[in-house]
């Protein structure tokens, strides 16, 4: 719920925003950019309850804000009331992804945790697929957007529901974290991996923000009413992006540093590619399954990676990557809003993709490191 209606579902009926509030391409970017701007306080609020509480709370919070998020967004009357909207649902995955990494980090060993945090990463495709087909049924049925954000709100409420008994009797964290925590995480070492996480965020927001209003102002794909466009487009991503439960093989066969080459680059090329391709169903899905590969297989190389380098302070280096991405996803479409508003949506989009091609080019073996860096203070936080 949290990564796939409530963090994709703005990106996903842009074309209804547009035509119901006369949004503008650069008000676009922006309202994206708040909501993306509410998943980095989620990170840091999320943070600070799980160090005091344990899991259970921000996961609820989380989820409560989701659903809270939705209604206002199905409720929606200005583009002032649709940004709160989004700005609360889309805060949720900040709350919710980190204290179920800490938990991994609890419970799971070594051996397995990178196939353990890549599972949770990716489990995320099912929540934008389901996201995708609940609107295509709505487009093929004529139903109003309104009528999925209420549906997506309900299915919150339940999955809040569902979490709230399924993580009763989940303890509080059993060990403070050494003092200056936050300093240690600054260590030259893990300059690549947050590197990594802004080109990651810059380049998914814009994707989700832009790519599928820029496809239905294209007229869409043969074949498939204009309206469907986007719902395709995430269902292919949700979907491609479920390959990316394989990313602790794929790690264990290539290395680190070339797989991330091959990712940054996936999500270069289909950023590249809505901009060059003519609209047909072969570049949409191509274009969509790339940006899936690309946005599931970084989040769980950024669990483990940051798991690995900072071994004594598990969810607290995750959530320095993951406000690296945040970082990223609340610069990229607002920055992107105004440069395809001056020079089109061609050059923003390829303009996007250069972020990430640089970041794979400057992937050499020397820089990636994944040896732990020493901290002083207690084992675990």
């Amino acid at each position: 719920m949290s990564f796939g209606p409530a963090r994709m579902g703005f990106g996903l009926f842009v074309p209804e925003f547009r035509s119901a509030f006369s949004i503008s391409t650069s008000a676009v970017g922006f309202v994206s950019s708040l909501g993306f701007l509410g998943f980095f306080l989620g990170l840091i609020a999320a943070q600070t309850l799980l160090m005091r509480l344990g899991p259970r709370l921000p996961i609820l919070s989380g989820l409560f804000a989701a659903t809270f998020g939705m209604i206002i967004v199905a409720l929606a009357t200005n583009t002032y009331i649709l940004a709160i909207g989004v700005f609360l649902a889309t805060s949720s995955a900040g709350f919710a992804w980190t204290p179920f990494n800490d938990a991994v980090h609890r419970t799971v060993n070594d051996a397995q945790r990178p196939a353990a945090l890549s599972m949770i990463s990716t489990g995320t495709g099912v929540g934008i697929a389901a996201a995708g087909a609940a609107a295509l049924a709505l487009v093929l049925t004529g139903l109003s957007w309104r009528v999925c954000w209420t549906l997506f709100a309900i299915a919150s409420c339940v999955v809040l529901l569902g979490n709230r008994a399924a993580l009763r009797g989940i303890g509080k964290a059993r060990h403070g974290r050494p003092p200056d925590a936050w300093k240690e995480l600054l260590d030259f070492a893990a300059l690549p991996l947050y590197a990594v996480a802004f080109a990651y965020g810059a380049n998914s927001a814009v994707y989700i923000a832009f790519a599928a209003d820029h496809l239905v102002g294209g007229g869409g794909v043969p074949g498939l009413p204009t309206a469907a466009t986007p719902a395709l487009l995430f269902i292919s991503y949700g979907v491609f992006g479920l390959a990316a439960l394989g990313t602790g093989r794929a790690k264990a066969a290539l290395g680190l540093p070339m797989l991330l080459r091959l990712i940054m680059l996936a999500g270069a090329a289909s950023v590249a590619l809505v901009a060059v391709l003519p609209p047909t169903w072969g570049g949409l899905v191509l274009s969509a399954g790339l940006q899936g590969l690309h946005v599931m297989m970084t989040s769980a190389v950024l669990a483990f990676w940051s798991d690995r380098l900072f071994p004594t302070l598990p969810s607290l280096s995750f959530t320095a990557a993951l406000l690296a991405t945040a970082t990223g996803n609340v610069i990229g479409p607002a920055v992107a809003g105004v440069v395809s508003d001056a020079f089109g949506a061609e050059a923003m989009f390829l303009g996007t993709a250069l972020l990430p091609a640089i970041t794979a080019a400057a992937m050499l073996d020397r820089v990636v490191h994944e040896r732990p860096v020493r901290i002083a203070g207690p084992e675990h936080e």
